[in-house]
């Protein structure tokens, strides 16, 4: 793979943790807090900059993994100065929950500018009778990748639906498939099997771009994010109750799709990170210490119970929440770096 794809994939995992601590930046200056430092990786930094008249810090650091912005007040093992208006201790329940929520909720609203920008200029994907053929009946019965699948049982099939139905309700019956395979009309007598609770034949669809309007483009990207936050808790839901292996990416193995993806065209690179960037936004408010979401739940305690958590124990949940997490990190990279080496 060119570097040049690689250093996509890197540029657009970066862009997406801009995008985050951005939307913590503005909540935070909106409610009139403080912002020392705004970071994109851990560490020693690489290159700083502080605007004249600013009181935030912009750097990149050594360690590119995460970003965070650095919010007067947060850490409490700092001095609070109970008259600093401009501490995050000391801002309104409401202030600290939006200064929280941004960070998640700018990535789920930039979602829908990467689902719009790839829609508007590449179309949409639309599912057609050409097949893509995987393991199953189909590759036993000689079928080939590109065949328009035209009959089924002699019976004109009129769009991908229409295949998939009829698959579907042959309680694995023989059917007999017509296809057009360049140019010329064969049958092929193949035999579904039960995947998955389905009678299936082992074929996919291969879509074809068509063009969208703009009003048509809006609409989508308003859809797409909310599908992928979705995905995302009925994911986790079924790796919870073990209805579904964990499958996990690290940072390397997110840059390497987002390369390939890159590699593939514009509009398919945009339209992934625009999924990268709606899960980023789900996955930041799940309640786990160190996330947004654990900040939150600790913020939730408060409204419920009108009294603030001890800040020191929130403290060490939320250090632990953020060992575990990097460890994680860590443990999956070494994974990604082996799968990537080994192909």
């Amino acid at each position: 793979m060119s570097v040049s794809y690689v250093i996509a994939g890197i540029l657009g995992l970066a862009l997406l943790m801009v995008v985050h601590e951005t939307g913590h930046l503005l909540a935070a200056r909106a409610f009139g807090m403080r912002v020392q430092r705004f970071s994109i990786g851990f560490g020693p930094p690489l290159w700083r900059h502080k605007a004249r008249g600013s009181e935030t810090i912009y750097q990149v650091a050594l360690i590119p993994f995460l970003a965070y912005v650095q919010i007067a007040g947060m850490n409490p093992f700092e001095e609070i100065d109970p008259e600093d208006k401009a501490s995050y201790a000391n801002a309104s329940l409401v202030g600290r929950i939006s200064a929280i929520v941004a960070g998640p909720l700018a990535n789920y609203l930039f979602a829908s500018v990467f689902f719009f920008t790839a829609l508007a200029i590449g179309g949409k994907a639309v599912s057609t009778t050409t097949i893509e053929v995987l393991d199953g009946p189909a590759k036993t019965a000689k079928l080939e990748n590109g065949d328009v699948v035209q009959t089924i049982d002699g019976q004109r099939i009129t769009d991908w639906e229409d295949l998939r139905r009829r698959v579907i309700s042959s309680g694995n019956k023989p059917l007999d498939i017509g296809v057009l395979r360049k140019g010329k009309a064969l049958t092929f007598h193949v035999t579904p099997i039960t995947l998955e609770g389905q009678s299936k034949i082992g074929v996919a669809s291969v879509p074809k771009k068509v063009p969208v309007t703009w009003r048509e483009a809006g609409v989508q990207s308003l859809i797409d994010p909310a599908n992928v936050v979705k995905n995302l808790v009925i994911g986790l839901s079924r790796m919870i109750t073990g209805r579904e292996k964990p499958q996990l990416s690290g940072p390397v193995g997110i840059v390497k799709q987002t390369s390939e993806f890159a590699q593939r065209s514009w509009t398919e690179y945009l339209a992934w990170l625009g999924i990268l960037s709606a899960y980023l936004g789900g996955f930041n408010l799940l309640p786990f210490p160190a996330l947004d979401g654990g900040r939150l739940a600790f913020l939730g305690y408060e409204a419920v119970t009108r009294r603030r958590p001890n800040a020191r124990v929130e403290a060490r949940v939320h250090f632990f929440g953020l060992v575990m997490l990097l460890a994680l990190i860590a443990v999956v990279s070494v994974f990604d770096v082996i799968d990537i080496r080994s192909n």
